[in-house]
């Protein structure tokens, strides 16, 4: 390759703007990441409105679901969806966009989120979307969450001191009594105990996908999702969600709240 011709290439991708996929020009990215992250926003997205509030996060789903499209799948004409930590429905959105006839259950216990949920389903008329504005655990109850309105609320412990308010749980179990086409679980360190109590239904699941977020002192837990995971038939591909550590055998980086963040597509068949 000619050094010119190299030269091209590299710039090409510099200045390549990935949100075409989704009609943004730099023009609209500029716009998007200048509106402040304290107050609900909206910018026209395929012709309706998108709301959120911090426009990094914004962008970064809309990277991650519509232009990478991590969760791009084949699935029945009238598939059935379930999405445990929908945040503020991108996810619904492309799964709604992907089958406009399928039946998406989403949850979503940070109450801000939720919100904007409903905000973004009403906006581009979704119809067969349940919404509910709970969390998703191993039993019916309530528990400790820390609500920050990000990507990143989360179940508290019972005796930590940052909870901001009780959220309703339901158990994942009891919602699952049919053929389900996708279960989408991302809630951001609960999945390994959600996962485990839902074993015994996991012959209902015909495909899956988790976010997995963990300590090196629960390394454990990984194994025992494989175990589950091959146990009930399922095939498995891992991708790195978050590049927690750019040196991992020197580990330099500080305040980290995860070791490991996996996320982790479950299929039964070879290629569909």
């Amino acid at each position: 390759m000619s050094l010119q011709k190299d030269i091209k290439n590299k710039l090409s991708v510099i200045f390549k703007n990935v949100y075409n996929k989704v009609g943004y020009s730099f023009i609209d990215v500029r716009k998007i990441k200048a509106l402040q992250a304290k107050k609900i926003n909206s910018y026209p997205l395929f012709g309706k409105k998108i709301f959120f509030k911090d426009p990094f996060e914004l962008l970064h789903s809309l990277s991650e679901i519509f232009i990478y499209e991590i969760y791009k799948i084949k699935l029945p004409p009238k598939p059935i969806i379930i999405d445990c930590g929908a945040n503020i429905g991108i996810s619904v959105l492309y799964f709604k966009r992907a089958f406009p006839a399928s039946t998406v259950i989403a949850f979503e216990p940070d109450q801000e989120n939720f919100k904007i949920l409903e905000l973004n389903v009403n906006s581009f008329n979704l119809s067969n979307v349940e919404l509910n504005n709970k969390a998703i655990w191993i039993e019916n109850t309530y528990l400790n969450f820390s609500n920050d309105s990000s990507m990143s609320s989360k179940i508290e412990s019972e005796n930590t001191t940052t909870a901001e308010y009780k959220v309703e749980a339901t158990r994942l179990y009891d919602l699952i009594n049919q053929p389900t086409d996708l279960l989408k679980i991302d809630i951001e360190g609960a999945e390994y105990k959600v996962l485990i109590d839902i074993e015994s239904k996991l012959h209902f699941v015909k495909n899956m996908f988790f976010e997995y977020h963990g300590s090196f002192s629960q390394i454990h837990e990984l194994t025992n999702i494989f175990t589950v995971l091959t146990n009930n038939g399922f095939k498995y591909y891992i991708k790195e969600a978050t590049p927690v550590y750019q040196h991992p055998f020197m580990r330099t980086e500080k305040n980290v709240q995860y070791d490991i963040q996996l996320n982790i597509f479950c299929f039964r068949n070879d290629f569909i």
